[in-house]
């Protein structure tokens, strides 16, 4: 199940207390004070992990607590730190605090962490507090209460090239015939139910990541069809590449209302890399579509067929 978007509840944990603590040792008189300080609190750290493509682990856990401090101890013995909680996210996470747009951490790449929620600090024990005025003082400091709060968590998907186009424009077909990728495809709308990712290689040793993201109608950006709830993904795409069938009578048209859709979500995906893509050739032999009516480069390509997908992926790789 691909989840891309959950709110949890964070606790770290509180410092343990100082200690009020007097030495007495025989032939030790007036020993003084010697209570040691409190522990901290442990962390609640988020950890990019490259192998996690899902905010599924985390889905379902709603609430995560860190250990408490330790209470320092006599003999100036200081609490034990509490133990932090580590949870390990995609590659591509957004934190942010429920209800706020401020973003608390963009987790980008792997094993890149961030310490969203910081441990409470250790009370000072009463040694701390011996002065030449008040050498025998009865006080220490409590710990300090951990941070919290709820946040929400949400994945952009990391991928070189993203794949645009209304349903059933041969999307998730052009990923499964250049990666082992096996995205559901069949003959009907909105096949595709969630981003699908494929690793495509070239050369001897290169490769790029291609992303499906499911298909766009006009009015996505206003949250009609399924496309809304994965513009977001896009954002995170180098290149993206706009598929429009060979069969389409107003393929210029049909440009114009993803694009106005897609910069609808983000006015900034216009200073993104796209080129255009004209798929299912073969059911259309005598190319008598208008192709020079597009600025940017046309592709022309059969993923039944393998007709272009040579050139398909050397532009992509030139690009990149």
């Amino acid at each position: 199940m691909f989840i891309d978007y959950t709110v949890v509840e964070l606790l770290a944990g509180s410092g343990g207390n100082g200690s009020v603590h007097f030495r007495r040792e025989k032939f030790v008189p007036k020993g003084g004070p010697d209570g040691g300080d409190g522990g901290r609190g442990g962390h609640i750290i988020l950890r990019a992990d490259s192998n996690l493509h899902t905010l599924q682990d985390i889905r379902y856990q709603k609430k995560y607590k860190a250990e408490n401090g330790g209470s320092g101890g006599g003999s100036r013995k200081t609490g034990k730190n509490g133990a932090d909680v580590y949870i390990s996210v995609p590659m591509g996470t957004i934190i942010k605090k429920e209800g706020s747009n401020d973003i608390v951490a963009d987790l980008v790449e792997n094993k890149q962490s961030v310490i969203v929620c910081n441990g409470g600090r250790g009370g000072k024990g009463n040694l701390r507090f011996k002065s030449s005025t008040n050498q025998t003082p009865r006080k220490a400091q409590a710990g300090k209460v951990g941070e919290s709060g709820k946040f929400e968590i949400e994945l952009k998907i990391l991928a070189d090239v993203g794949l645009v186009g209304l349903p059933n424009a041969g999307k998730s077909t052009l990923l499964s015939k250049l990666s082992s990728a096996r995205p559901k495809i069949a003959n009907y709308p909105f096949t595709t139910l969630e981003p699908n990712l494929g690793i495509v290689k070239y050369g001897e040793y290169d490769s790029f990541v291609m992303a499906d993201i499911p298909g766009l109608i006009e009015g996505a950006s206003m949250g009609k069809g399924l496309g809304h709830k994965f513009l977001r993904h896009i954002e995170r795409n180098k290149i993206l590449m706009f598929l429009i069938e060979s069969q389409d009578d107003n393929p210029m048209e049909t440009f114009k209302t993803l694009n106005e859709e897609l910069l609808n979500f983000n006015p900034d995906l216009a200073l993104k890399k796209k080129f255009i893509c004209r798929t299912k050739e073969d059911t259309n032999f005598e190319l008598s579509k208008e192709w020079s009516m597009f600025e940017e480069e046309v592709v022309v390509i059969s993923s039944v067929t393998g007709y272009g997908l040579a050139e398909l992926v050397s532009k992509i790789s030139n690009l990149l």
